[in-house]
């Protein structure tokens, strides 16, 4: 009988090999130019035996290398799902002509995710309750006082 722990592919040493840019095989279908939104889109399917998931950066690097990508920062890969049993992953992918053109049509929270735009501007919510229950203190004139405006 063969025991789980006895199997050099299991153990932590190479699980670490793995995560640490082990071997992956990456494919794409339903590849499809979308030139009205400037992108290229496709469903990627990443081989990854023996190891856990492979990260998006990895990918984007593989990606940007096998399409001749010039910024790798273009490439948008979400919704990846590990098949049952491990070694085999599916999700989504797309290919923006430049940074312009992503931060016109991805939405936010992917902008965000990806570290491009969607910076948060003014007070905070905490900051927010505070000045209005300071507000709810005070009558009058002395309400703008408090909100901490023109004195």
């Amino acid at each position: 009988l063969k025991r789980f722990g006895t199997d050099p592919s299991l153990s932590a040493i190479g699980s670490q090999k793995a995560a640490m840019g082990g071997e992956f095989t990456v494919r794409t279908r339903k590849f499809k130019q979308n030139p009205l939104l400037g992108r290229k889109q496709f469903v990627l399917d990443v081989l990854h035996p023996g190891s856990g998931n492979v990260s998006k950066k990895d990918l984007a690097t593989k990606l940007a290398s096998m399409y001749k990508v010039h910024d790798s920062q273009c490439i948008q890969l979400f919704g990846f799902k590990t098949q049952f049993g491990g070694g085999r992953s599916n999700g989504f992918g797309l290919i923006y002509e430049n940074l312009d053109k992503m931060k016109k049509f991805e939405p936010k929270y992917r902008l965000k995710r990806a570290g491009v735009g969607g910076e948060k501007s003014g007070a905070g919510r905490r900051a927010k309750k505070d000045t209005k229950n300071r507000r709810k203190k005070v009558r009058g004139k002395d309400k703008t006082k408090a909100a901490g405006g023109k004195k």
